[in-house]
C-alpha cells in the first residue's frame, strides 16, 4: 500500500522538511528558520504547514526521518551534559596524553585540546585486563564506592548527568566495564552510562575514551530533545515510530539514537551526500561532488563509483579547522565529506593583519544576516549576495521573509570603511573569499581521494549552494553543475533515500593464515545476531537483511591500518592468496601507490555493516511545459567576475521552466527555497526529471 514519507533536517539556520507521496511520486517541502532555543518548535509549525499544503493529516504519514546538527554544536559549543569519567587506575589522564604528539610541531603557542571531562571528575577504578582479554586484576567494587564518597562530599552529586565507563583492553574482555556499570546504574540511578565495548569496541585507548566519553557528554541532551521531538509528532498527529539518519547514511531505530548519539553526529551532511548519490544514479552521474551549502556551513562529498567515500574516524570541533589532530576524536562510522564555516550566515570581517575573513562564525537563525531584520548588525554572505543582485528581496522563501536591502548595506558599510572599498566592492570581496574558501576545501578533498574534478560535475543543493556553484565549478574547470528540483530542501530528501542500516565493530588481532580465517567466522556470526536483533527493532524482516564484512588490515609490523570490504559471506571461504591478499593489496596501492607484497598480513578489527531494503523514490517526468519566454520573471543588474560590473540579467520562473527549456547565461533562475545563478559562460536545461543541469563553455 502506498503511503506518505516526512524527512526533515534542522540545520543550524532553517530547518527543511520534504514531503514524498508514493501514489503520486509528488514531492512537497518546505522551509522556515530554526528555532534555536526550542528545535522541537520549528519542526511543530513545519509539519503543520506541510501537512496543510499538500491536503494531507499526520495520521496518513506512515514514515518519518529525521536528522540534525544538534548532537555536533552540542560538542561544538560545550553545552553537554556534566560527566564523569571511570577508567582503569592509572590510566584517567588519557584524555590529557592525547597521542603524546602536537598537532602543529611549528607553533609553539598551538593551544590545547580541551577535553569534556575536566581533571576533578575523572576517577579510577582498580581493575586491569591484559590485551588478550585476560583478567590481571579483578575488579574492585570497593573503589567504585569512592566515587559516591567523593560526590556527595563535594555537594555536586545532584548536578551530574552522565558517566563514560573507559576500562584498559574492555574492547577483548567487556566483564569488568559490565559489572560496573550494573554497579552505577543502582547506586547512582540518576546518571546516563555509556560503556566504552559498546560505544566503540575498538583497540586506541585515546580514541576509544574520547568516543565514549562525547557519547556519556551528549546523551541526555539527545534523550530530551527525542522525547519531545516524539511528543511533538504526537500533537501533529503521527502515530508511528520515527527512525534517525546516522553519521553513515544508514537509517537507526529512535531506542539505537538515544543510545548511541555519537552516531547521529554527522547525521543531517549524510543526508545531503544520500540525496546526491540518488540524483547522480537519475541523471547516470557516477561520479561527482556533492555540495551543499546552508546558512552555518558547506559541506563537500566525493562520489566515485555511485559511492560516497567512508570511514569510520574523524574529528568534531578542531581547534584550528583544517588541522588533524586539533579536534575531539571520534571512532564511528561516517560517510567521508569535508563541512567548512562557509554559508548564508557566515560573518565576514578584517583580522588582525587587515585581510577580509569570512566565518566559520555564523549569525545562524536568530538575529540571523542583517538583512533578515531581527537584529543582525554583521555583514554576512547573504547580505553580500543580496546586494551583489543574485537574491530578490521580496521572493525570499517564496516571498514569506522580505529582505532588507538598507540593513544589508548599513552593515556592509561599516565593513567597508574599515577596509577602504565601496560597498560592492565588499560585497564583491566577500563573495570571492567565501568561494575560494569552498574551492580549495573541495580541490583538496578530491585530490586526496585521487580524482580530478576536471571530470567531474558538482551536484549543488541547500539555500545557498545553487548562487555559488557556477563561481567553484568554474574555477575547478567542471563539466558543470546540476541543481536539483526544490534544491534548498533536497537534503531532506536524502533520508528518504536511505535503507535500515547500521555497522558493529569489534577488534580481534591476529596475523592471518588458513587458520584464523575460520576463527574470524565466529567472530563475525557474532556481529550477525547482534545486526539482526536491531533490524529487526526496525521492523526488517530476514530476508531483506543483507550483510557486508568488512575487515581493517595492515602489514605485519604496521602502526595503522586500511579498512577493506571482504568478498565473501564467510571469511573461511576466501582463500588467504587468491583472495584477500590480492583485495588488500589493490586497496592499499590505491591508496599509497606501492604495496609491499612480500609482507604478511594481520587483522585489527572485524565491522560488519548490515541493512534493509533501500526505500525507492521514484519522480515522475516533468512536462514539456513552458519556455524562457513564458518563464521570464523581468531583469535585474547582478554582478558577475568576469564582467567585473553589474549586468543586466534575465531572472526565470524555476515552476514555468517546462522540460527541454534552455536559458543561456547570464541567467538567474529562483524557485521558493533557493536561486541559481547562470554566469556567462553557462548554459541550463531543465531534464525531464526538472532539474536543472548546467554545463560550462570550454
Amino acid at each position: 500500500m502506498a503511503g506518505l514519507r516526512i524527512g526533515f533536517d534542522i540545520g543550524g539556520t532553517f530547518t527543511d522538511l520534504v514531503l514524498y507521496d508514493e501514489a503520486s511520486g509528488r514531492i512537497h517541502s518546505h522551509k522556515l528558520a530554526t528555532t534555536a532555543r526550542s528545535p522541537e518548535a520549528a519542526v511543530r509549525a513545519g509539519w503543520w504547514k506541510l501537512l496543510a499544503e499538500a491536503g494531507f493529516s499526520g495520521s496518513q504519514v506512515s514514515n518519518a526521518i529525521h536528522g540534525t546538527t544538534l548532537i555536533t554544536n552540542c560538542l561544538v559549543e560545550r553545552k553537554g551534559a556534566v560527566t564523569l569519567l571511570l577508567a582503569t587506575q592509572g590510566f584517567s589522564d588519557v584524555l590529557d596524553t592525547q597521542r603524546e604528539m602536537r598537532y602543529d610541531i611549528y607553533d609553539l603557542h598551538a593551544p590545547q585540546v580541551e577535553h569534556l571531562v575536566p581533571r576533578p571528575l575523572r576517577f579510577e577504578a582498580r581493575e586491569r585486563m591484559d590485551a588478550f582479554g585476560g583478567v590481571v586484576e579483578e575488579l574492585s567494587l570497593d573503589s567504585l564506592g569512592d566515587i559516591a564518597r567523593r560526590l556527595e562530599r563535594a555537594g555536586v552529586t545532584d548536578s551530574i548527568e552522565s558517566i563514560a565507563v573507559c576500562f584498559l583492553h574492555a574492547f577483548t574482555n567487556p566483564e569488568h566495564e559490565r559489572k560496573a556499570g550494573v554497579w552505577l546504574s543502582e547506586r547512582l540511578p540518576q546518571l546516563r552510562v555509556s560503556l566504552s565495548h559498546e560505544v566503540a569496541p575498538e583497540i586506541r585507548e585515546y580514541e576509544r575514551m574520547s568516543t565514549t566519553v562525547c557519547n556519556a557528554y551528549v546523551q541526555p541532551l539527545a534523550a530530551t530533545y527525542l522525547r519531545q521531538l516524539g511528543e511533538v509528532l504526537r500533537e501533529v498527529g503521527f502515530e508511528r515510530e520515527m527512525f534517525l539518519m546516522l553519521s553513515s547514511g544508514g537509517v537507526s531505530t529512535l531506542e539505537t539514537a538515544a543510545k548511541f548519539p555519537i552516531r547521529l553526529v554527522e547525521s543531517g551532511p549524510a543526508a545531503g551526500a544520500l540525496a546526491a548519490v540518488y540524483y547522480g544514479e537519475l541523471l547516470d552521474l557516477p561520479d561527482l561532488v556533492s555540495f551543499d551549502m546552508g546558512g552555518t556551513t558547506a559541506k563537500m562529498c566525493l562520489i566515485k563509483d555511485g559511492q560516497p567515500a567512508m570511514s569510520d574516524h574523524f574529528e568534531i570541533a578542531r581547534v584550528h579547522r583544517f588541522k588533524r589532530g586539533s579536534g575531539l576524536p571520534v571512532r564511528v562510522p561516517a560517510i567521508e565529506l569535508i563541512e567548512i564555516g562557509a554559508g548564508g550566515g557566515s560573518v565576514a570581517r578584517v583580522d588582525e593583519l587587515g585581510l577580509l575573513k569570512v566565518g566559520p562564525d555564523s549569525a545562524g537563525a536568530d538575529p540571523g544576516p542583517a538583512c533578515y531584520g531581527l537584529g543582525g548588525d554583521a555583514p554576512t554572505v547573504t547580505d553580500a549576495d543580496l546586494l551583489l543582485g543574485y537574491l530578490d528581496p521580496g521572493f525570499f522563501l517564496g516571498g514569506r521573509m522580505i529582505l532588507d536591502r538598507a540593513a544589508a548595506e548599513t552593515a556592509m558599510a561599516g565593513l567597508a570603511d574599515r577596509m577602504g572599498l565601496t560597498v560592492t566592492e565588499t560585497a564583491h570581496g566577500i563573495f570571492r573569499v567565501v568561494n575560494e574558501n569552498m574551492i580549495s576545501a573541495t580541490r583538496v578533498h578530491v585530490a586526496e581521494r585521487g580524482a580530478d574534478p576536471r571530470s567531474l560535475r558538482l551536484m549543488a543543493f541547500g539555500g545557498a549552494g545553487p548562487v555559488h556553484a557556477y563561481e567553484i565549478a568554474r574555477a575547478l574547470k567542471m563539466q558543470g553543475f546540476v541543481c536539483p528540483a526544490s534544491a534548498g530542501v533536497t537534503s531532506a530528501l536524502g533520508f528518504l533515500t536511505a535503507p535500515p542500516a547500521f555497522e558493529f565493530a569489534r577488534t580481534h588481532m591476529e596475523r592471518l593464515d588458513a587458520s584464523s580465517l575460520i576463527e574470524l567466522d565466529g567472530i563475525y556470526a557474532g556481529l550477525e545476531a547482534e545486526g539482526r536483533r536491531v533490524l529487526k527493532s526496525a521492523g526488517i524482516k530476514d530476508d531483506d537483511m543483507t550483510f557486508t564484512l568488512k575487515a581493517d588490515l595492515r602489514h605485519v609490523g604496521q602502526g595503522h591500518e586500511i579498512s577493506v570490504t571482504l568478498p565473501c559471506t564467510r571469511p573461511s571461504d576466501m582463500s588467504l592468496d587468491g583472495d584477500l591478499r590480492p583485495y588488500f593489496f589493490a586497496r592499499y596501492e590505491e591508496i599509497y601507490g606501492h604495496a609491499h607484497t612480500h609482507l604478511d598480513l594481520e587483522i585489527t578489527t572485524c565491522r560488519l555493516n548490515v541493512s534493509g531494503p533501500r526505500p525507492q523514490v521514484v519522480l515522475p517526468e516533468f512536462a514539456a511545459g513552458s519556455g524562457p519566454d513564458q518563464a521570464l520573471k523581468g531583469s535585474r543588474p547582478a554582478y558577475f567576475t568576469e564582467a567585473g560590473d553589474f549586468v543586466d540579467t534575465p531572472v526565470y520562473d524555476r515552476y514555468l521552466l517546462g522540460r527541454g527549456s534552455t536559458v543561456r547565461g547570464p541567467a538567474i533562475v529562483e524557485e521558493r527555497e533557493s536561486t541559481a545563478v547562470v554566469g556567462p559562460r553557462g548554459s541550463a536545461e531543465i531534464d525531464r526529471f526538472g532539474n536543472l543541469v548546467v554545463t560550462l563553455a570550454e
